[in-house]
């Protein structure tokens, strides 16, 4: 899969490029360890020792990297790191800013493991600990047939279950997953009961025990409702879930309070990655090329980096490439706009106009073709800039038009986007002049650039504040 993977998906990164240059054996490694940590380490999150879900986090927080590293996939990654962050702990994360704490002793406290002699209990939780990390490694080797190979001095892999096998466990172990997140949910709830009624005056003890409440009913209700996306990986699983969950998540299911993940199912671009390029003319000889700010398009520019942005227009030209252009009606609105130079539109294909060839006139004509897309080797070169791609055209995509085209108008009404008079709108409306003004405001820069730039000045007040003490002379307390 990941020989196909770096080249095919939506917005590769630079790193891609690298990553495909890997051998076979190592890509097919990378498999085995992607399936280890997304379906066998999440189950750790809920081990009873600390360093079990250590060593959860920081599998998980290497995948998410890697995946950023290797493809633009804006924020799904990040809210999987921030996530993560609750295995954490607080003397943890002060080993990071050098501010190791002991942890003090109580009834309910671990251990510890550095003591000598050792109690039982530490001794237990070694023999846990070590045993997870075996079962893991066994597993691992057993359901994917790792082998070395000494001749070619490589670790072989290989998917060593079969289809029915597969479904079979994952029928299996669904609803008792479901059973464990039950159980840490209620443990928590009772743990956040215990600390309300520890609340002295009686006030503040009604107060926090009605914060308990609400915050005890949200968080039951979220869980419930997402038992339904999360069992469609077995519908026999869905199926037998209490129907008042299915009626509570069909009451909110419009909100997209919780959904299932899953953003390619199945692997594209097998035998090439299907890319549509435009082309303008003004004479219907000479054809120039439209250069999109972030898809594969110039064979010689770098893959681009942008999350956790997602440009939609170039995104969705992904999707489309999969199919005919009929498939995505959309494309024919795009062709139209690009034909009547409208600025909205020509933005989300160049921020700077001075790379979009058609700035200063209106194209007459478009068209667009469809082209097969590999990344190069690195061994392969060519005069002028080295190419990231090599690409072979496939067929015309979308034909030949212009304004008041028959072909064009036919699609048009076909797909019902034909022209209409815009929704009139008060003059004084502060709403639509505000949001007016800030895109004034943002129009010169890019998208990356914008988010970049919130998330800075975020992180810059964030530490002002907490350098705020300091700076007036005080000190935390020791």
């Amino acid at each position: 899969a990941l020989t196909y993977h770096y080249e095919t998906q939506c917005i590769p990164t630079p790193g891609a490029w690298l990553a495909h240059q890997l051998p076979v054996w190592f890509q097919k490694l990378s498999v085995v360890a992607t399936y280890v940590i997304e379906v066998a380490v999440p189950v750790l999150f809920f081990a009873p020792l600390r360093r079990l879900r250590l060593f959860a986090f920081y599998c998980q927080v290497l995948l998410q990297v890697l995946i950023i590293l290797t493809g633009n996939y804006n924020f799904f990654n990040a809210l999987t790191i921030v996530l993560a962050f609750s295995l954490l702990d607080e003397e943890h994360v002060g080993r990071w800013l050098g501010r190791p704490k002991k942890r003090q002793g109580s009834a309910l406290s671990l251990p510890n493991p550095a003591a000598w002699p050792p109690s039982l209990g530490s001794v237990l939780a070694t023999l846990l600990e070590l045993s997870t990390y075996g079962l893991l490694l066994y597993w691992t080797v057993q359901y994917f047939g790792l082998e070395i190979n000494w001749d070619k001095k490589l670790l072989d892999s290989k998917v060593a279950f079969t289809y029915h096998e597969f479904t079979t466990w994952l029928r299996t172990v669904t609803l008792p997953l479901v059973g464990v997140a039950f159980l840490s949910l209620s443990w928590e709830i009772l743990v956040a009961m215990y600390r309300c009624a520890c609340v002295r005056g009686c006030f503040w003890k009604l107060w926090a025990t009605l914060q308990w409440a609400i915050m005890a009913m949200a968080t039951v209700s979220l869980f419930a409702v997402s038992l339904v996306p999360f069992t469609y990986i077995d519908h026999e699983s869905n199926g037998k879930l209490w129907p008042g969950i299915h009626q509570l998540f069909g009451a909110v299911e419009r909100f997209q309070v919780v959904n299932s993940y899953g953003l390619f199912r199945r692997m594209t671009g097998v035998g090439g990655r299907p890319e549509v390029v435009l082309e303008g003319s003004y004479d219907r000889h000479s054809w120039t090329e439209i250069e999109f700010m972030y898809k594969p398009g110039n064979v010689s520019a770098a893959p681009a980096v942008v999350a956790p942005h997602q440009p939609r227009l170039d995104w969705q030209l992904w999707f489309a490439a999969l199919g005919q252009h009929h498939s995505s009606p959309w494309f024919t609105a795009l062709v139209l706009r690009l034909l009547q130079g409208q600025r909205d539109v020509i933005r989300l294909v160049q921020v700077d106009e001075s790379r979009y060839p058609f700035s200063a006139r209106p194209p007459t004509f478009l068209r667009a073709q469809l082209y097969k897309y590999w990344f190069t080797g690195p061994s392969e070169g060519s005069p002028g800039p080295a190419p990231w791609w090599r690409r072979q055209h496939v067929q015309e995509f979308f034909p030949t038009v212009s304004l008041g085209d028959p072909t064009l108008e036919s699609l048009l009404s076909q797909h019902g986007l034909k022209d209409k008079p815009p929704l009139r709108r008060r003059s004084d409306a502060l709403l639509p002049w505000f949001l007016g003004w800030v895109r004034g405001l943002a129009r010169p820069f890019s998208g990356p650039a914008v988010l970049w730039t919130l998330y800075l000045v975020a992180a810059t007040v964030g530490v002002l504040r907490a350098l705020g003490p300091r700076a007036r002379g005080g000190s935390p307390p020791t």
